[in-house]
């Protein structure tokens, strides 16, 4: 007993930030109360109209104000019944229904621009019920009782939702601030030796954390800072210098990961990986048990958290003398130790923080001695309410217009052959079609192969003649499954709903194979649709984009090593506006990568020339990270006057313009880059054994950054052509 006791303490301590059990069992709870309510207690609501409510209130991840968070689901809770009302309204006339169709879908785009967050969700849902009212019979009477049906499972949603509030505390301002703390715990979970031993993935997987983590703390100091709008809200200073700290840590790691990646290609590395994993791993739950106290303001995970913090200095400084020890004090190791050496010194500001936002930080409390490994939430804050922005996205306009058509036509399709089921294929299309093509592409395999799968699955089952509390049963875990993974895995969410839908309809009829056939071809209809409508319709190519987001990126890194050499010549420090510099350069190549991600997913003869433009956005990122090391170097009032300094920034300046133009005109000078090439080849960087660190550094830095430049200039002359479509340049690919 007490081992299995362990186990489970140990279970819900890696469980405690993870939302998905949270959502399956509201979705659960709400659809099963809801469809209970009205099929068995014989409630005058229509079942499917009020479970299906239910579970789309009951199941959102909503943040924000209390107030704001019941006003935003009583608003969406209307609208679901007001979209239940019209398609009761104009079920029986065809062009009203297809009007009606259209309305709901640009109101969907509507609801997208107003908010990121929930706006997709509800232009779904919304839809979704009008199809099913379309699917039934018309009439005023009927259409009322669909909008009261509706209106009372989205109360019942409602109240699954604010049930919980007094027993789980979500804070918008603490929330915000921890997922700043858990986007960086992410950052450092990627950077483990032993997470990824491929080199190309390691880098990878950091990139795109390190994209994410700027998200999180763009978004929080945000949130922070409208709240000073507002009424004085305690420890709102506290919590702007924990998200600053996060910051801090960031850029130090990031500094770090690019010293670690030096020392990975010594020989005697292998020997001295072990080191860094229980370092890497103490930050990462560090980061984790941050994002906890903060959001719990709870004595004991206040002391949990300065126990880790105790151990992290210890851990940091025995790591230090390792590095140096098993290196024989190599330069890359020096600046590797002077790097933690930085990231120890934020950690007494972050306990004195920390400790001012826990009200009875004074308390004794007991704590778990043993400091489990903590796992992480994936949910993002409500960093504005709303959008009211008159700007809308070009491409959420192109996407709107795309559904629009393709909904329509999917009503009237299944209006016209009077399918039993017909609304599955415009269903189908809403969840499918994306705004671009790559993710499309992806969500129609995934739906495709989910249902599949799901509907043989589903057919075994109905064939054993289950008893109908099994089918109950059964209905209950399928559905928390779906609502489980709809965030993680779509293709298992999609499987599960699958076999919920089958299960469902046996309690009121028989499932025949008829049933399944047309749930089948109607998916497979709307799955080829959608790719159809992506690739056709007013489609925007990606690699149109790419050429000027890949110039920003270049000259954000132009600016940055520009005010480098400034700095090392005048003696000036790490101050806020190298940071300026230093944060746009980052999210300028956030961009770069964002923009590749999605050309990854475009037919393939969009891609021609996506290797050699991805191989030059990594190289201007490495170079980005590479001068965050020297940044993180630079003290006031210590000057370096090298001439062989001063050369490489010029060289750097004069070759990432030259790279950026040629991205934005798609026009090379060969004998320019050549040039350039030659410049930095001839470029020596060495420096002694006895140097400072600002020279260990910018000597070791510059010379790696002088490589990554010579290979930029080699990957622009087969990029920049390609990607800009212009005959001459791909000929000369």
């Amino acid at each position: 007993m007490s081992g299995l006791f362990a186990r489970t303490r140990h279970y819900l301590e890696e469980q405690r930030l993870q939302p998905d059990i949270n959502r399956g069992l509201r979705a659960t709870v709400g659809f099963m109360g809801a469809f209970f309510a009205a099929a068995w207690l014989k409630l005058p609501l229509e079942a499917s109209f009020a479970a299906i409510a239910a579970q789309n209130i009951a199941m959102l991840d909503i943040r924000g104000s209390y107030p704001l968070r019941v006003s935003l689901l009583l608003v969406m809770t209307a609208i679901c019944g007001g979209a239940c009302w019209l398609g009761g309204l104009a079920s029986g006339h065809l062009p009203a229904a297809l009007a009606a169709m259209a309305l709901v879908i640009v109101l969907g785009g509507v609801w997208r621009h107003l908010s990121p967050d929930y706006g997709m969700s509800l232009a779904i849902n919304s839809a979704f019920l009008l199809m099913l009212a379309l699917a039934q019979p018309d009439g005023v009477a009927n259409a009322h009782h669909y909008f009261l049906a509706a209106l009372g499972g989205g109360l019942w949603g409602l109240f699954v939702q604010v049930a919980l509030w007094p027993f789980r505390a979500q804070h918008p301002l603490r929330r915000a601030t921890a997922d700043s703390w858990l986007a960086l715990s992410d950052l450092l979970e990627a950077m483990r030796p032993e997470q990824n031993p491929d080199p190309v993935a390691r880098h990878r997987q950091v990139a795109a954390k390190e994209a994410a983590l700027r998200i999180a703390l763009d978004q929080t100091s945000a949130t922070l800072a409208a709240a000073h709008a507002g009424r004085r809200r305690p420890h709102l200073s506290e919590l702007e210098d924990l998200n600053l700290t996060a910051a801090k840590f960031a850029t130090r790691l990031v500094a770090f990961n690019t010293a670690l990646e030096t020392l990975l290609d010594r020989p005697d590395f292998a020997a001295l990986a072990p080191s860094f994993t229980p370092v890497l791993n103490s930050l990462t739950n560090m980061a984790r048990t941050t994002a906890v106290t903060v959001v719990s303001r709870q004595p004991a995970h206040l002391i949990a958290a300065e126990v880790r913090l105790r151990r992290i200095g210890n851990l940091l400084h025995a790591l230090q003398d390792r590095v140096l020890a098993q290196t024989g004090r190599a330069p890359e190791a020096t600046q590797l130790t002077f790097l933690l050496q930085q990231i120890a010194a934020l950690i007494p500001a972050l306990g004195t923080t920390l400790r001012a936002t826990v009200d009875r930080a004074n308390e004794h409390a007991a704590f778990s001695l043993e400091l489990f490994d903590l796992h992480t939430w994936t949910l993002r804050p409500l960093a504005s309410a709303l959008n009211f922005s008159w700007h809308a996205d070009p491409a959420l306009l192109r996407f709107i217009a795309r559904l629009t058509v393709l909904e329509v036509a999917g009503v009237a399709a299944f209006k016209l052959l009077n399918l039993a089921h017909g609304y599955w294929l415009p269903l189908t299309v809403l969840v499918v079609l994306q705004p671009d093509y790559g993710s499309t592409r992806l969500r129609a395999g995934q739906r495709v192969v989910g249902t599949l799968t799901g509907s043989v699955l589903a057919s075994l089952l109905l064939w054993l003649a289950l008893p109908q509390a099994v089918l109950i049963a059964a209905m209950a875990v399928t559905m928390f499954f779906f609502a489980f993974f709809l965030k993680r895995n779509y293709g298992y969410a999609v499987f599960f709903i699958t076999l919920f839908v089958v299960l469902i309809t046996e309690t009121a009829t028989k499932i025949t194979l008829g049933f399944t056939v047309e749930r089948l071809a109607v998916t497979l209809a709307g799955g080829l649709l959608a790719l159809l409508a992506a690739q056709l319709f007013w489609p925007t190519w990606e690699r149109k984009l790419f050429p000027r987001t890949l110039a920003r990126a270049l000259r954000a890194n132009r600016d940055y090593v520009r005010m480098l050499g400034d700095r090392i010549i005048s003696g000036g420090g790490y101050d806020a506006g190298a940071i300026v510099l230093k944060r746009a350069a980052e999210k300028a190549n956030s961009l770069v990568f964002s923009s590749l991600q999605r050309m990854s997913g475009d037919p393939a003869n969009q891609q021609e020339g996506i290797e050699a433009a991805a191989a030059l956005a990594n190289g201007n990122q490495r170079l980005t990270r590479a001068l965050t090391v020297v940044a993180l170097h630079l003290s006031p009032g210590t000057t370096l006057q090298r001439p062989e300094l001063g050369r490489f920034v010029t060289a750097a300046v004069e070759t990432l313009e030259a790279v950026a133009v040629s991205a934005e005109t798609g026009q090379t000078d060969h004998a320019r880059l050549a040039a350039l090439r030659e410049t930095l080849d001839q470029l020596s960087l060495r420096t002694a054994v006895e140097a400072t660190p600002l020279e260990h550094s910018a000597y070791a830095q510059f010379a790696r950054g002088a490589t990554e430049l010579s290979a930029m200039l080699l990957a622009a002359e087969a990029t920049v052509a390609p990607v800009a479509g212009l005959p001459e340049a791909a000929a000369a690919v």
